[in-house]
């Protein structure tokens, strides 16, 4: 079983740089989230794994801090007023702009402790053992724009990193469930995805 201070040991020995001990995610707070509802749970144990997603929404050239701010408030929305969901489902989202902000409330005190899950509502059956991240757009037949990509590289390796996630255990959501997300285009990247994840520790 993969144990986390294990992987840090082991980097620790063979002297391989590590990612950023803080990446700068925005807060609920920070993009005026609404309250959440009833039934936020956070379970005592390690995510397992990170799914990426893709939020349909359009692909937008404003890359604004603005604008990532208003996509995760269009999130909340969808999903507390439409899908009855108690807040976002997904635990971070990613803008086209490469802002990453706090998704569901919770999940960044999370991991700043790094030894608990916030359960999401991104994935049934994966909701409690893996990190969802929402990015902005539809990536059917185009990919992410370069700072969103390389946004979505580095809080990776920082997920990895805090929680002792293996690169290897970077999937789409259509690995788990019969979906298109997250699009083809970026479906076809991840093992690109896990390969440069892996190279910030090297």
């Amino acid at each position: 079983m993969f144990n986390r201070r294990t992987f840090l040991a082991g980097l620790a020995v063979t002297a391989v740089p590590l990612p950023r001990a803080e990446f700068p995610v925005h807060s609920c707070q920070a993009w005026d989230a609404r309250p959440p509802g009833e039934g936020i749970e956070i379970v005592s144990r390690l995510p397992e794994r990170i799914l990426v997603h893709h939020s349909t929404s359009p692909n937008l050239e404003d890359y604004s801090i603005a604008r990532a701010y208003e996509h995760a408030r269009w999130i909340q929305d969808l999903h507390m007023d439409q899908n009855g969901w108690p807040d976002s489902g997904q635990h971070f989202s990613n803008s086209r702009g490469g802002f990453v902000v706090e998704g569901r409330h919770g999940s960044l005190t999370a991991l700043h402790h790094g030894d608990r899950t916030v359960v999401g509502a991104h994935c049934p059956g994966q909701n409690d053992c893996a990190i969802g991240i929402e990015n902005e757009g539809l990536y059917v037949d185009v990919l992410p724009p370069q700072a969103q990509w390389d946004s979505l590289v580095a809080f990776c390796a920082h997920l990895c990193f805090r929680y002792g996630i293996p690169t290897s255990e970077i999937y789409g959501h259509r690995d788990f469930l019969v979906t298109q997300c997250p699009g083809d285009a970026l479906y076809a990247q991840l093992p690109r995805l896990r390969s440069e994840v892996t190279a910030q520790f090297r």
